[in-house]
């Protein structure tokens, strides 16, 4: 049933809000964070500017559709790539949606702790305070790992 919910809940914000966004002449990408992260690291590896090239791109998109929003805890590196990223877009006043299946008040810890709690609240106060141009989903199923 909580697979069914997903594929319903994905299908709702990406059919509805993105498609939406499309027809208004809005750029649209859908995503999962962890695949957006996994792309980010290779790029920051790479010699040839890729990197560059991925967060321009990226920061050209006007909506952002984050999907399985801190499913994972994340590591120093993906925590500190993340903030790059949020801190682009928030730079360059465009939009993201956060689907997420943990309630808002779980982030802090799912983005880091000790030193890099930091990261977390750097991270989260953009999210707050461009808070007209994101929308935040949670959706609970009834599995343990929905906090």
């Amino acid at each position: 049933m909580s697979v069914f919910l997903h594929f319903l809940f994905t299908h709702l914000i990406y059919y509805t809000l993105g498609v939406q966004a499309c027809r208004q002449f809005y750029t649209v990408r859908y995503t999962r964070l962890p695949n957006l992260l996994e792309e980010f690291k290779i790029a920051k590896h790479q010699a040839d500017g890729s990197y560059t090239k991925l967060m321009k791109k990226l920061i050209k998109v006007d909506l952002l559709i984050l999907d399985e929003w801190l499913l994972y805890d994340l590591t120093d590196e993906e925590a500190t790539l993340l903030l790059e990223i949020i801190n682009a877009r928030y730079e360059a006043q465009k939009s993201n949606i956060y689907c997420s299946q943990f309630d808002f008040k779980g982030w802090y810890e799912k983005l880091g702790d000790g030193v890099y709690g930091t990261l977390a609240e750097a991270i989260l106060d953009r999210i707050i305070h461009q808070g007209s141009r994101n929308i935040i989903f949670e959706y609970f199923s009834n599995n343990e790992n929905s906090q």
